[in-house]
């Protein structure tokens, strides 16, 4: 027997509207929804796994559940390395599809934008979130669960 595909959710930070786009995609497409959040953020949600508060106790746990082919949404692109690294798919609640090939750059992105903060510079933070980026991660979402983006 196969085993049930999956979407895995960090959603720690994940926005309610993409929650709620993910419960309806996979439903439509018989993918299960699990989401991974610390105790700190009750979820009512039939397939939840609460963590320790701990710093990265929910990027761990959800590292070590995923299985090849899984989805993960994830805001976190250190996270999206270690699960593009097992095998896994990674896609943001904005509907940027993490590829191997450009995680890399993406991960360096992020370190020099640290190291400018730390030395006293300023970065733009993230925009608020729109309708148009709903649409987007419905979309980015819709083709890795009908297996467009292997």
């Amino acid at each position: 027997m196969a085993e049930q595909k999956r979407v895995l959710v960090d959603a720690d930070a994940c926005p309610k509207q993409a929650l709620a786009i993910v419960r309806m995609l996979c439903e439509r497409y018989g993918w299960q929804c699990i989401t991974y959040a610390s105790y700190n953020h009750q979820m009512d949600h039939p397939h939840h796994v609460m963590v320790d508060a701990g710093p990265q106790a929910v990027d761990l746990k959800l590292t070590n559940a995923v299985r090849l082919g899984d989805v993960v949404v994830t805001q976190d692109i250190g996270l999206a390395a270690m699960i593009l690294g097992k095998q896994g798919l990674a896609v943001s609640p904005h509907g940027t599809i993490f590829y191997p090939d450009k995680i890399g750059f993406m991960l360096e992105e992020r370190n020099e934008k640290a190291r400018f903060r730390r030395g006293g510079g300023r970065t733009k933070g993230p925009a608020a979130r729109t309708g148009d980026d709903d649409r987007k991660f419905a979309e980015s979402l819709q083709l890795l669960l009908s297996g467009g983006e292997r």
